[in-house]
């Protein structure tokens, strides 16, 4: 082999190689709905969590080495903070004299006006302890930031959302161990243009401070949220807005986006976590994370790497990391506690669930107004997917899949008393879809899901062969609440000593 064809040779080898490193990752980075992320850095780790909305348990938590591959580690709070009734939402991580803090947004139980609270751990896997309501103001206080101000700690909100005035920025002096204000709050931003104004997030650069935030609508199809900027040299303001905001949105990958948090990497890069939804059959897995990098230009104002269009392709924060694909879900009930990524609708119905020799019991006391039982569910992380159960056929409670919106707004396909219903249920008015009647003790039952929100029902009496119930296929977006999308899974609809019994639960993505 002479020098030239072994050097082209070798070129080619070079070129493969570096072709088989992972150079790009594809959002979102976790699937599913989650809006309103926030993150932290500890040493070499990374922390999140984000909106849980009426889900339990609240606010999902996550880790991560890369800001790529993400693993759940369980919730900020298994059980619900005293003061709180619903809505829980905008979580806002905080790392401070060696503590975890948690400052989050819900409703308050007396009034259902929503305040914000906030919760310590020495650690992010250790169990949370709630300190209450920290910020109660006006008809809505919502959207907490805290920052850190040379040592002096602040604490950042979004005011008069429901007031007849326009929304701002307040903010209020933090005591150092974060867990009372001080002094009366200050005003940072005021939304003149009646555009909208909140998701804020503080940092400093050279002589500025700066506010990245979100204004328009956050939720639902119609959603326009994109992300904007404005400076000023002092922490309390003035504050000057970005002639060329907004600094992203949607109308590339993303519908729309925003409401975020950044987070410094050890070599002083800046990622900004934040949501967006997806374009198309994307838009009905909800709100979901997604990662751009920040930098800052020639002109002293925050930028995006990839330009001001959302766009889900990026370059990889980590050399070497290798970004895992979409897991399928499947749970047998080995063990004696449900895992981690069940959630259930706590604002209709008082969960009970018992794991016994390999069979999930499942009930609840419906709170007032719900017909429609206790419903276990998952985030739909992809637009295709089917799920199944094996129930037992045996009492007179409803029990079987679920398509859950809220307690008006869902679909069950299940078996009560030797019949098998499929069932619409839309602003708390019910259509029957199929129904006939069946012997069999255990019956399988599946749904598949495409583009999203069309869905199809099947049952078998093996797990082998199935039966299709509707040839034309429901379309369920109708499920779609304003602040958050339907969840599959299973539900049980009757008295308490009668609950549903399941073998197993699978979800599987359509390739």
């Amino acid at each position: 082999m002479n020098k030239v064809c072994f050097i082209l040779l070798f070129s080619l080898i070079l070129i493969s190689s570096l072709k088989s490193q992972q150079n790009y990752f594809r959002n979102p980075i976790i699937h599913g709905d989650m809006a309103d992320p926030s993150v932290i850095r500890i040493v070499d780790t990374y922390y999140a969590t984000a909106t849980s909305s009426e889900w339990a348990p609240h606010y999902p938590l996550f880790t991560s080495k890369d800001l790529v591959n993400w693993t759940q580690i369980g919730h900020i709070f298994d059980k619900q903070p005293e003061w709180t009734s619903n809505s829980f939402w905008a979580p806002e991580l905080f790392y401070h004299n060696d503590k975890v803090y948690c400052y989050y947004t819900a409703r308050r139980k007396s009034d259902g006006v929503s305040y914000i609270g906030v919760a310590t751990a020495n650690s992010p896997t250790d169990e949370f302890t709630d300190h209450g309501l920290l910020v109660e103001f006006g008809k809505e206080a919502i959207d907490a930031f805290i920052y850190d101000d040379n040592g002096q700690l602040y604490i950042s909100w979004k005011a008069y959302g429901l007031d007849y005035r326009p929304i701002e920025i307040l903010a209020s002096k933090l005591s150092d161990d974060g867990l009372k204000l001080i002094g009366e709050p200050f005003s940072l931003l005021r939304d003149d243009e009646r555009i909208g104004m909140e998701g804020q997030y503080h940092f400093k650069k050279g002589d500025y401070y700066y506010i990245v935030y979100s204004p328009h609508s956050c939720c639902g199809p119609q959603s326009d949220y994109d992300v904007y900027v404005a400076r000023s040299k002092s922490f309390k303001g003035p504050y000057e807005k970005y002639s060329g905001n907004p600094i992203l949105h949607g109308g590339g990958d993303y519908l729309s986006c925003g409401h975020g948090t950044a987070v410094d990497t050890p070599d002083g890069r800046l990622f900004y976590l934040f949501h967006a939804y997806f374009k198309g059959e994307g838009f009905f897995a909800g709100r979901q994370p997604v990662l751009q990098e920040m930098y800052m230009g020639d002109d002293n104002w925050p930028h995006f790497r990839t330009g001001t269009v959302g766009k889900a392709e990026q370059a990889m924060p980590y050399f070497g990391t290798v970004q895992k694909g979409v897991a399928d879900f499947e749970d047998g009930f080995e063990g004696s506690t449900l895992k981690i990524d069940w959630t259930w609708n706590f604002p209709y119905s008082d969960i009970k669930t018992e794991i016994r020799n390999g069979k999930l019991l499942l009930s609840g006391t419906p709170k007032q107004g719900n017909d429609w039982g206790t419903a276990l569910c998952l985030r739909p992380q992809t637009s295709r997917y089917t799920y199944e159960t094996l129930v037992d056929n045996s009492n007179k409670s409803i029990k079987g899949l679920t398509m859950y919106g809220d307690d008006k707004n869902l679909i069950v396909w299940g078996v009560s008393d030797g019949k098998l219903e499929l069932k619409s249920i839309k602003d708390g008015q019910q259509s029957l879809i199929y129904n006939s009647t069946i012997s069999q003790k255990f019956v399988y039952l599946k749904a598949q899901v495409e583009k999203g929100c069309y869905m199809t029902f099947f049952w078998s009496k093996n797990g082998k062969s199935w039966t299709k119930v509707n040839e034309i296929p429901i379309q369920a977006d109708y499920l779609t609440r304003w602040d958050r999308v339907a969840r599959p899974g299973i539900i049980q609809v009757g008295d308490t000593s009668q609950p549903a019994e399941f073998s197993y639960f699978k979800m599987t993505n359509i390739k």
